[in-house]
């Protein structure tokens, strides 16, 4: 029976578990998001016996210092692993303003003690100083907000939401990343029209990634859907109105989560050239891009990223 190193301890496993689900069985906080190697979330340090099915995930510089995704990991033998410790591999940010955009969806901004190198639909770990942590995906737009925007979701049962209800202007966070998800936008569709469909705080990466298609003065239409329940809120109607007042080629549509299956129904794959980016979770998710198949929508123009609950 292979035995885990870590922490201080040694768990015995058994020979093909998935590391992740080993370490968190064993209550070590890893942070996590995706589960699908995405996200970058669970990046752990590793010495010994293990089976990985996405080493290309992450760079040869990271592989040769140790890294590996926990997620995509399946334990083969006796290993040590070296979970990210914050304090000494974070980087410090000053909590710059707090602002609550509905019941339960917090803006967060925070000042990072040296700047942070990013691109819209990224996304990085927060920490916070008892070292609780999660992934949350940017909302600002690099070269324009002179803060990292965060929307944190505090919903009930959620010790980082519960957590964030606590933070204070000054108060210091550790940010790690950032790292790549499936999301982004390319100047080369600038002529190609844009299909943003969100959930909740899914909206969160599209509100930026929107943003800066029209920076880099995108030409075709833009489309954006956000599906929203009545804690979550439309939380950010009015600056994408305003948005969609300013720019002609951008339709909003704002949707009680309720009316998804109507709205999808009437969705028309206008041209085949239309790229479509998807946030929210995974069900919400699954759901849209169902529909985008069924109607011949190419699966390399979809881009999507999904949110998983952490209690």
């Amino acid at each position: 029976m292979p035995e885990l190193r870590v922490a201080g301890r040694t768990l015995a496993t058994d020979d093909g578990d998935n590391l992740l689900d080993a370490l968190l069985e064993a209550g070590l906080n890893v942070p996590y998001s995706c589960r699908a190697g995405a996200c970058h979330a669970c990046m752990v340090r590793c010495r010994g016996e293990l089976e990985d099915a996405q080493p290309q995930a992450l760079s040869p510089a990271q592989r040769e210092q140790g890294w590996r995704l926990a997620c995509q990991c399946r334990v083969r033998g006796d290993l040590d692993v070296e979970l990210f410790d914050p304090q000494r591999e974070g980087l410090p940010a000053r909590i710059a303003a707090l602002d609550w955009l509905s019941p339960q969806v917090l803006c967060l901004r925070l000042q990072p003690e040296r700047p942070l190198r990013y691109q819209p639909g990224q996304h990085v770990q927060l920490f916070t100083p008892t070292g609780l942590a999660r992934t949350y995906s940017l909302a600002s737009l690099p070269g324009e907000d002179p803060w990292l925007e965060f929307h944190i979701r505090c919903r009930p049962g959620s010790a980082f939401g519960e957590a964030a209800r606590t933070f204070q202007p000054g108060d210091t966070l550790r940010l790690a990343g950032p790292h790549s998800g499936g999301l982004h936008y390319d100047p080369s569709w600038s002529g190609q029209p844009l299909c943003l469909l969100a959930s909740g705080t899914g909206l969160a990466p599209l509100w930026a990634i929107l943003r800066q298609a029209l920076a880099e003065h995108h030409q075709g239409a833009i489309r954006i859907i956000h599906f929203a329940d009545a804690n979550t809120g439309h939380y950010l109607a009015e600056p994408l109105l305003a948005l969609a007042a300013a720019h002609p080629q951008v339709e909003v549509q704002l949707q009680p989560p309720a009316d998804q299956s109507p709205v999808l129904a009437e969705m028309r794959l206008v041209e085949r050239r239309t790229r479509f980016l998807l946030c929210g979770s995974p069900a919400r998710v699954e759901a849209f891009a169902r529909r985008l198949f069924l109607l011949g929508a190419p699966r390399s123009q979809v881009l999507a990223e999904t949110f998983l609950f952490q209690a």
